[in-house]
């Protein structure tokens, strides 16, 4: 397969580093928002939860996509690769579960309680499963964050890289 040169290396970096700003950028907005969301008022509920919606349909999914993206053009198209180096390995695998508990625990639960805000209302507020949907998407949207900062560490400090072997001389 042909590799991408230094030049659209450059690009693809680029366009990396922008799609990974729309991805944390969209979970730290997400997040800030739910902190804000009062839950005994059903308006301010129902805007919140509108507006969660919002960010993650047009930008975290965007960024997720495209980062997803850009992960297999540097795995296929580039000397990287996808396990070649451990570090890289351990990004990947770690941005699969981030992005599969985004899709299946933070958004399955997003849209659960919107459709409860829906359907009852001011009612919706004080039913267990509403405030416990609430919880879960919180925590898991604490843990995506936490698994985003040390996706950050891991790229800067690219542990675990094969040492160089040094002759030693006598």
């Amino acid at each position: 397969m042909k590799k991408i040169g230094p030049n659209g290396m450059k690009w693809l970096k680029m366009i990396h580093v922008f799609l990974v700003v729309l991805f944390f950028g969209g979970i730290l907005s997400s997040l800030a928002l739910n902190f804000h969301i009062d839950l005994t008022k059903y308006d301010e509920s129902y805007l919140g939860y509108k507006n969660l919606i919002v960010i993650s349909d047009n930008i975290i999914r965007w960024g997720a996509i495209g980062t997803l993206l850009i992960g297999f053009t540097y795995g296929f198209f580039t000397n990287w690769g996808f396990f070649k180096h451990k570090w890289v390995g351990v990004k990947f695998v770690l941005y699969m579960i981030q992005t599969f508990i985004g899709i299946f625990v933070v958004d399955k639960l997003m849209v659960a309680n919107m459709e409860l805000l829906e359907t009852q209302k001011e009612m919706a507020l004080t039913n267990p499963l509403f405030i416990r949907n609430h919880e879960i998407r919180q925590d898991a949207v604490y843990f995506q964050v936490i698994v985003t900062i040390f996706i950050f560490i891991i790229s800067f400090l690219k542990p675990w890289r094969k040492k160089k072997l040094q002759s030693i001389q006598s």
